[in-house]
């Protein structure tokens, strides 16, 4: 399958992916990197920040996922200043701790943002 997110970035600004209880949220989150990895969908990069950053940080349900993309060679990009915010800059366990600067970097450079 070709890859329709080559040129995409995907943003992640809180812990999940919709608006359900946490448990859902991170079963779905799990759930849709899964999928971008078997279908073999590398987006441009992606990026974190407000609650999102949560999802580097030890603890997350999406590790091996993440992972895996960053192997591929997907930016994960880690807004530091919420990182700091949520005292999780010394726990992040995948990715690159970034700024804001580097965040709207990879969005200019997109032909499309998702926000999830």
């Amino acid at each position: 399958m070709d890859n329709d997110f080559a040129e995409t970035v995907l943003v992640f600004n809180h812990d999940g992916l919709g608006q359900a209880d946490i448990p859902l949220r991170h079963k779905l989150v799990v759930s849709y990197f899964r999928t971008l990895i078997e279908l073999d969908q590398r987006p441009k990069a992606v990026v974190f920040y407000a609650g999102g950053v949560k999802l580097v940080a030890e603890g997350t349900p999406c590790q091996k996922e993440l992972a895996e993309l960053s192997a591929a060679g997907v930016p994960l990009i880690a807004c530091r200043t919420c990182l700091d915010y949520y005292s999780l800059q010394d726990r992040v366990v995948v990715g690159e701790i970034g700024n804001m600067l580097r965040i709207v970097e990879a969005q200019a450079s997109a032909s499309k943002v998702i926000t999830l």
